[in-house]
């Protein structure tokens, strides 16, 4: 028993960051449950994955509903045989001036992007339990939730108060041999974020690569961030390497923030 495959479930999985850090788990060895609300996305990933000789399996889940998250844990143990590793990665994230959020907004962000994660946390927790071991929970955080970032309220809300909520979970947990920790992405080129940079510039009667501009000339490293630079590090705290570090928010941006 002792070499058994881990398994590691990654919600948001069927596009950018998610995608990425699906396929790098999956290189590491983990059999991966690849879930998302787009079924179609999902499968592709997952096809991808199994193709080039890893495991995946698809999932469909609306991170917002607290029994959906439950239901993917589940399958994830039926199908792949355990669980070892939840990465809620799942979010949304609007351009919203101050005066434009709305409640509809206001709910459905924080359902997403704190919910999900909640949720998450708690089923990883019932499950890790159940299954007799510890386990790691990986949450998205962002540099907009280590420092406000402009027309983000809702956005930059959310992600701080994952970080928070990363920081209690991690104290919480710690007796059940549970760690939790919290990766901030900077600006990466996905496509939540090319949305996040066009409305940005139209705001701004400005083009797309105006928009990116506005958040990437603080990079130190003077490059975007791609998927797999915050992939890389998702895998550090995915693996043993990390197993005396909790309750942290590992900041992979090229720079922006120093912490």
């Amino acid at each position: 028993m002792a070499n058994k495959t881990k398994v590691a479930l990654v919600t948001g999985a069927g596009q950018g960051i998610g995608a990425a850090i699906a396929t790098r788990l999956a290189n590491d060895g983990f059999a991966v449950a690849v879930a998302d609300m787009n079924t179609e996305t999902a499968n592709k990933v997952a096809e991808k994955i199994n193709s080039n000789g890893g495991r995946a399996l698809p999932i469909v889940v609306n991170v917002a509903e607290r029994d959906n998250v439950f239901e993917a844990v589940r399958t994830t143990i039926q199908e792949l045989g355990g669980l070892d590793v939840l990465v809620n990665n799942a979010g949304l994230g609007p351009t919203t001036p101050i005066d434009t959020i709305t409640p509809e907004q206001f709910d459905k962000v924080y359902h997403v992007n704190v919910g999900g994660v909640l949720w998450g946390i708690q089923a990883a927790t019932e499950a890790f339990k159940k299954l007799g071991h510890g386990g790691k929970i990986i949450n998205a955080t962002s540099q907009a939730g280590v420092v406000g970032n402009p027309n983000l309220a809702l956005y930059s809300g959310t992600k701080f108060a994952v970080r928070g909520i990363t920081q209690v979970a991690a104290r919480d947990l710690a007796d059940f041999g549970i760690t939790v920790n919290a990766y901030a992405p900077g600006i990466v080129r996905t496509p939540m974020m090319m949305d996040i940079a066009h409305e940005v510039g139209q705001n701004a009667g400005k083009d797309d690569e105006w928009g990116m501009q506005q958040f990437a000339k603080d990079i130190t490293l003077k490059r975007l961030s791609e998927p797999e630079d915050v992939a890389a590090a998702v895998s550090f705290l995915a693996g043993p390497d990390s197993n005396y570090v909790t309750g942290q928010t590992i900041i992979v941006d090229g720079g922006m923030q120093f912490h």
